[in-house]
């Protein structure tokens, strides 16, 4: 069993120091109470509603940033631990990305950089290139990808059939209205995306108002059921679960049924196109 952590936090636009603080004593805290895995939200490190494409690079750090290191020493003092931090990606090529980074004792397992880029995050960022990050790791093979990635089912089955059992998504979702009882509709999302790959999602979300933008509070743990196992809801918190990868392995959904064998690829062509109206 895995044990997850999701740290909901409200990181401070524009303050690096402070954010890279409250990253590790999440980080520090989670590992102190039992995480295998501890996932944190999108952009941890620079907060989310930039003024200026100056401000924005100003916060970006690389991949190569003493921070990894200073991570990487807090994982290591939980065998096979691992942390998933969201930051700015300062790149070699002297672009900013929307990035998040898998971290283990031994350093940097992995940098994705996101490729659905949301609203004004295109004023910001280049989108990323490659295919969603899946790797082997001591907690199971996991994937990663960022918040508005998650809404796209064709990024998702990738994930999936590139062998995901943990897919692992540090988001920063803004609120918006829903009825009266009803859960914030990329959680929903989230559900979905399990239920239909049997894959365990985890969700980590920011809380808080950022330059007049309220966030939903969204982190939520997800079984490879796609029933909601914990999540934090308002506040700053953790949500806590316990993911057996080989839940995501079998892929058997009844007797006959295979949310994998039963894909009808052959008649899939169009989905990449839209299609004229008739």
């Amino acid at each position: 069993m895995v044990r997850v952590a999701a740290v909901q936090l409200a990181p401070t636009v524009g303050d690096l120091a402070g954010n890279l603080a409250a990253a590790r004593a999440a980080i520090s805290g989670a590992l102190e109470a039992g995480a295998d895995l501890v996932v944190l939200p999108e952009l941890t490190t620079s907060g989310y509603v930039f003024e200026s494409q100056e401000e924005a690079r100003a916060l970006g750090i690389p991949r190569d940033s003493p921070v990894f290191a200073e991570w990487a020493e807090l994982v290591s003092a939980r065998p096979g631990a691992l942390a998933v931090v969201g930051f700015a990606e300062s790149g070699e090529d002297d672009l900013l990305y929307n990035s998040a980074a898998i971290v283990g004792a031994g350093g940097v397992l992995g940098v994705y950089r996101k490729v659905h880029l949301w609203d004004q995050e295109k004023l910001y960022f280049t989108p990323g290139s490659a295919a969603p990050l899946v790797i082997d790791t001591p907690q199971g093979r996991l994937g990663l990808m960022i918040c508005f990635d998650l809404e796209f089912p064709e990024w998702t089955r990738l994930a999936a059939l590139a062998g995901a059992e943990i897919l692992v998504v540090p988001t920063n979702w803004p609120l918006f209205p829903r009825p009266e009882g009803e859960r914030v509709a990329e959680v929903q999302i989230g559900m979905a995306t399990a239920r239909i790959n049997k894959m365990a999602v985890v969700c980590a979300d920011r809380t808080g108002v950022e330059r007049g933008v309220p966030w939903s509070g969204g982190t939520t743990i997800i079984g490879a059921d796609g029933w909601v196992i914990d999540s934090v809801g308002e506040g700053t918190g953790v949500a806590w679960g316990d993911i057996d990868p080989a839940d995501s392995r079998d892929k058997t959904l009844a007797g006959l049924a295979h949310a994998f064998g039963d894909r009808r690829t052959d008649l899939y062509g169009g989905v990449v196109q839209e299609q004229p109206r008739s």
